[in-house]
């Protein structure tokens, strides 16, 4: 189990209750969200719009290119964290919108190599009026061509992956969900993060991401990040390459955590089960949640 602390609300609440709390928030960034463990509301903007290619296969928005922004409230102030998923040419008007309603970046960079078209993921993380903060990533993002929200969202029908889902779960020793297409797999950190002495719980992006997309015969397209410590990067790194998976990026997503956390990013395609055993050689290198 993780030992993250989430500074929760009274046990009585419940999460009808929560998600009532957050309805001035959903207002503001002019979609709903989704109630996370740790107190956190999740906002999920899937570059739908947009056509990318890596190497032959084409990038689902739940493997690679899914906005988000999370909020988690404290007191009498609120934190968002967020990555923002950007064509080139939207960079710098919506970095200056943003900068201009108070929201701060950590980091502008890539996570994938040889993708086109080219995208960019810029990191942000305030802390402040919830509401507020809100109506400054949404009025940014309309300077993007980020779609707005599904009128009536599908439910997720039951997907056949073309790989064993089971199987590969229990070869990494998590569970996951599927979300349009593509398996999701969260490991958390056994450590209890901080931003700036908040704490922040996995859901707002301190959890170690696996993501897979079936390519067919077995195989599936990976990427994701590993969420480090210094010590853990180069034994990581070490591992993913000698199990034929290339390492795409290595930097920070954020500037005030403790501890001093590193993200990185990978991609192979390959059979569904190898893969998954070369990921958990990665995780055993990690003081992940088990």
């Amino acid at each position: 189990m993780s030992s993250f602390s989430t500074g929760q609300t009274s046990a009585a609440s419940s999460p009808k209750d929560a998600a009532s709390d957050w309805k001035q928030v959903e207002d503001a960034m002019g979609r709903p969200g989704q109630m996370q463990p740790g107190d956190v509301i999740k906002f999920s903007m899937p570059r739908k719009d947009l056509h990318v290619t890596l190497k032959g296969v084409d990038i689902k928005p739940a493997l690679a290119l899914g906005s988000w922004a999370a909020f988690r409230r404290d007191g009498g102030t609120a934190m968002v964290m967020g990555d923002l998923v950007l064509t080139e040419d939207e960079v710098q008007p919506v970095m200056k919108k943003l900068q201009e309603g108070g929201i701060e970046e950590t980091a502008l960079h890539n996570h994938l190599m040889w993708e086109t078209a080219r995208v960019m993921y810029m990191h942000i993380a305030s802390h402040g009026d919830a509401v507020q903060m809100a109506k400054a990533i949404h009025e940014s993002l309309m300077l993007s061509k980020t779609p707005g929200p599904d009128a009536s969202p599908a439910a997720q029908a039951a997907t056949d992956l073309g790989f064993d889902q089971k199987q590969l779960e229990q070869i990494l020793g998590h569970a996951g969900k599927v979300n349009g297409g593509v398996l999701q797999i969260a490991v958390p950190r056994s450590e209890t993060i901080t931003d700036s002495k908040m704490t922040v719980p996995p859901s707002m992006g301190v959890a170690t991401a696996l993501n897979f997309q079936p390519t067919g015969n077995g195989k599936v397209a990976i990427t994701g990040d590993f969420v480090l410590l210094a010590s853990e990067v180069n034994p990581v790194l070490r591992a993913l390459r000698e199990n034929g998976i290339e390492v795409t990026a290595l930097h920070s997503h954020m500037l005030m955590e403790e501890p001093r956390l590193f993200f990185m990013h990978f991609w192979a395609n390959d059979d569904a089960l190898k893969l998954a055993k070369g990921l958990h050689a990665a995780l055993d290198k990690t003081n992940s949640a088990k």
